[in-house]
């Protein structure tokens, strides 16, 4: 493309073929232009992409609005800072973000562009790629890697990587944060006495309960077998107790699909110290569980 072409939005002048090619490619080849007004257009667009709903070729070529004002809200100001960041040091551009094409729907894209210098702005010369089904699948792929089969409760693996986040917001806000281990009492009794399958069931209606009981902001993980942790954000342990006291009550009454108070659970709660490690803070909870327990199970220790 010339210059002029580039700066005016007059596209390129290609063979026939060659446009019938780039029109089926499975993504979407341009030009974007930033000039030195600030204003933005794509003197250039080809693939298949460019069918997409709503999306307007002609209006693209004029004003780049048309597509950046469908940006997400998260992703606009990343996406305007990696343009900007390009411009001035002259690198590629390297990003993803989600364009709404409906209300409730958008579709997740890749963009690689790479820009020069021009006499009225810069120009990129770039491919933009629909990655939503590749985004989907990284975040199945996830959930997987972070949940419990059994239960669909946090894993061990999520439970860590999330204590590690509170307690980093612990440390910068001075906010309170308690954790609560809980242990089934005698389970390999249940699972002598009714079969694993009902122990499995057993688990799986424990973590039922626990997400009515507690709330919302709280994660709840399966760290393995019986045991079970909560971490309770923005919590002291004066109401982390109140609330740790009415699960084991809860458990407690319910059937479980065999007689009622058959299951009890015996919890440990500790509140985090500014500074401790993960690690401390989780061998005092534990302990605490081991007081539960060795005091006659179904109570609560901190």
């Amino acid at each position: 493309m010339t210059e002029e072409n580039a700066m005016t939005g007059g596209g390129l002048e290609m063979p026939g073929k060659v446009r019938e090619f780039t029109e089926r490619l499975p993504g979407i080849i341009f030009q974007f232009h930033r000039g030195l007004d600030g204003h933005m257009h794509f003197p250039y667009l080809a693939g298949s992409g460019t069918g997409l709903p709503g999306i307007d070729r002609d209006a693209m070529s004029q004003d780049a609005r048309h597509m950046l004002d469908r940006l997400d809200e998260d992703d606009y100001p990343k996406l305007m800072a990696a343009i900007e960041r390009s411009a001035r040091w002259h690198v590629p551009i390297a990003t993803k973000f989600r364009i709404r094409l409906a209300p409730g729907r958008s579709r997740w894209v890749a963009l690689r562009a790479q820009p020069e210098d021009a006499q009225t702005g810069i120009l990129w010369h770039g491919l933009m790629i629909d990655i939503t089904e590749q985004m989907a699948e990284e975040a199945r792929l996830r959930r997987l890697s972070d949940t419990d089969d059994l239960t669909g409760l946090a894993n061990r693996r999520k439970l860590m990587a999330k204590l590690d986040q509170e307690i980093s917001r612990c440390n910068r806000h001075g906010s309170p944060l308690s954790l609560m281990l809980i242990d089934l009492d005698h389970f390999k009794r249940v699972n002598d006495t009714w079969g694993h399958l009902q122990g499995d069931q057993v688990l799986v209606e424990l973590a039922r309960l626990c997400r009515a009981v507690l709330r919302e902001e709280d994660t709840i993980a399966r760290l393995g077998g019986e045991e079970f942790a909560v971490i309770l954000p923005t919590t002291p342990l004066v109401r982390s107790r109140p609330l740790a006291k009415r699960l084991q009550q809860r458990i407690g009454e319910h059937a479980f699909g065999i007689e009622p108070g058959q299951i009890t659970v015996s919890i440990g709660l500790a509140e985090y110290r500014p500074g401790e490690p993960r690690d401390v803070l989780i061998e005092r909870a534990d302990r605490c569980l081991y007081a539960a327990k060795h005091q006659g199970r179904n109570r609560v220790v901190s």
